[in-house]
């Protein structure tokens, strides 16, 4: 029996009535707290934070929240008519191509929508097959999806393998859709086509962005009676990252410094997306300032890399020693320094 799975409000920490800048910014703090690049070697953190990025990519998406909300734990179940989600494949539709349109299947996760027992419609995806031995010859329909990625991954690029439910034809009538006398075939029920377990191998370039889409020639809905395959278009969605803000090709990443950091200069790690960098936080500093380190962004898709910006956020003590108290008093007795001075 499966494990139960946590509530996801819980997960998360937040209301049933949350909204979704509510949610964003708890997943934020705690995916921070917990990201496995501040935790090296805590399988309990990395666990958590594996946790948290499926809690929030259910509910900071309106129509996954809907179903969550109304459903459960059983919110896949009802969002694809018994099917089940693996990791990274949303929302998406078939359609365009010059092939029939798809009606709504189940392709390795993706929600196709659609009629028929359970949201599938092979008449629907595939078209009507021609009774009395008539044979439709199309290209298959292309196919459309969201990829979800790390930001990492979209910067590094590589390889992923996707497992998915592909259209392939009947082996039973050979994509007739009828039987030798003329009957529906019963293995397809007369779509000429079957879904069969299929693995596709992407190539994930560095330096992919948020809303651009991929590519895989012949990889989407199976052509009817030996015409060529659609193709897949993987749209990309970048997950909100725990540490940068992403501005295009650069980044953004908030330093807090102390107070005589501020005020007499330090030199201080910062993180960067390869690792960790030292900057010089200059005298004087002021919070909201921010510090640019050139060529610490995102890759780009045609060469070079973006900048990191770093702002500066100076904090104090919540609960200063007495000896700290001490000296913080003494400053306040020597010092001209009137922070509010022209203001009227």
């Amino acid at each position: 029996m499966a494990a139960k799975t946590r509530d996801y409000y819980e997960v998360l920490g937040v209301g049933r009535g949350a909204s979704g800048d509510d949610i964003k910014t708890a997943y934020r703090k705690l995916a921070r707290k917990h990201h496995p690049d501040l935790n090296p070697g805590d399988k309990t953190a990395e666990e958590r934070f594996k946790e948290l990025q499926e809690a929030y990519d259910v509910l900071s998406d309106a129509e996954k929240r809907k179903l969550y909300d109304r459903h459960g734990e059983n919110w896949r179940v009802a969002q694809q008519g018994g099917g089940t989600t693996p990791p990274g494949w949303e929302r998406a539709r078939a359609g365009g191509g010059g092939g029939p349109q798809a009606g709504g299947f189940d392709f390795g996760g993706f929600d196709f929508g659609g009629g028929g027992a359970g949201g599938f419609d092979f008449e629907d995806l595939f078209g009507r097959v021609g009774r009395g031995g008539g044979r439709r010859t199309s290209r298959g329909s292309d196919v459309e999806a969201e990829l979800e990625l790390s930001l990492e991954e979209a910067h590094r690029g590589g390889r992923r393998t996707l497992q998915m439910q592909a259209a392939e034809t009947c082996p039973t009538c050979q994509g007739t859709g009828v039987t030798s006398d003329d009957k529906t075939c019963p293995t397809c029920g007369g779509a000429g086509q079957v879904l069969r377990p299929k693995t596709v191998e992407v190539n994930i370039p560095a330096g992919v962005r948020d809303g651009q889409t991929l590519r895989l020639a012949g990889q989407g809905g199976a052509g009817a009676n030996g015409a060529p395959a659609g193709d897949l278009y993987l749209r990309i969605r970048l997950r909100p990252h725990p540490v940068f803000n992403v501005r295009g090709d650069d980044l953004e990443v908030e330093l807090p410094v102390a107070p005589w950091e501020a005020v007499l200069g330090a030199k201080v790690e910062v993180p960067t997306i390869d690792g960790k960098a030292e900057v010089t936080v200059p005298a004087g500093a002021q919070s909201g300032q921010r510090l640019r380190l050139r060529g610490q962004g995102l890759n780009k898709r045609k060469g070079g890399r973006g900048d990191e910006y770093v702002r500066l956020k100076i904090v104090v003590p919540k609960e200063p020693s007495d000896e700290e108290r001490r000296l913080y008093e003494e400053l306040k007795r020597v010092s001209r320094f009137n922070p509010r001075a022209g203001r009227h």
